[in-house]
């Protein structure tokens, strides 16, 4: 209870926000986080998910890429959680500056923010790779095998895979924001996806909160922490 007091007395006192939160903000709205082993990929899949969505395994085979994608990393129909919507009054309030997130499944966007900065893309932008035309995420949902545009071009989501780079520009806008907070909040993630992990260190303030149900690389360097589910701390601010 002392924690979420002394987060609250944060809270109150900060006007520069910043939110860095991972794949554990959305598991709370029921989205899998597909990296937990839930059985399906020893029933269903040929390899790691970490494989299956490289840059080099859509290239090789596109159609087992978009199997799995449509299976496990297409989140329609969820709805923002506690979490998220407080994020959304804070910035209505003018208290928080931007939300930084790993995942992409546009819940916060949904919920009233702003300025989201998605490291990793988002399935709600598709675009075909010879024209440029673009599909939303239910064209590519409803699509069988490859999805392919009126001009036979296949339609890749807008999506950051394993060995492609971060969009520099997003890059650039989460360092400046998380430079420029007076209280960051990093909630959901483990901390090992890099570069995205690499961002905390470029706080420069002493009110980084680690919230995460598991111990992650960056406790030790945090001036607070809590282990408990988000929709818990949040549900209380």
């Amino acid at each position: 209870m002392e924690n979420i007091e002394i987060l609250k007395q944060w809270v109150r006192e900060s006007e520069r926000i910043v939110f860095f939160g991972g794949a554990g903000v959305s598991t709370e709205s029921g989205i899998p986080d597909f990296r937990s082993v839930d059985g399906l990929y020893a029933q269903k899949f040929d390899y790691p998910p970490e494989t299956i969505i490289s840059h080099s395994f859509y290239q090789k085979d596109p159609e087992y890429f978009f199997r799995f994608y449509r299976e496990k990393m297409l989140p329609l129909g969820f709805e923002p959680n506690v979490t998220h919507r407080v994020l959304a009054q804070w910035e209505r309030e003018g208290k928080l500056m931007a939300v930084v997130t790993q995942n992409i499944d546009g819940l916060h966007q949904k919920a009233g923010n702003k300025r989201v900065y998605e490291l990793h893309g988002s399935v709600l932008r598709n675009y075909c790779t010879r024209c440029g035309k673009f599909y939303p995420a239910e064209f590519v949902k409803a699509s069988e095998g490859v999805p392919r545009c009126t001009c036979g071009g296949i339609v890749k989501p807008d999506v950051v895979l394993y060995e492609e780079p971060l969009n520099q520009e997003v890059m650039e806008s989460s360092i400046s924001a998380i430079a420029d907070a007076d209280m960051l909040i990093v909630a959901g993630t483990s901390l090992t996806v890099y570069p995205a992990a690499g961002l905390i260190r470029y706080y420069r303030g002493n009110r980084l909160v680690l919230i995460n149900r598991d111990v992650t690389p960056f406790d030790a360097q945090a001036d607070l922490v809590l282990h408990e589910s988000l929709g818990s701390v949040f549900s209380q601010l």
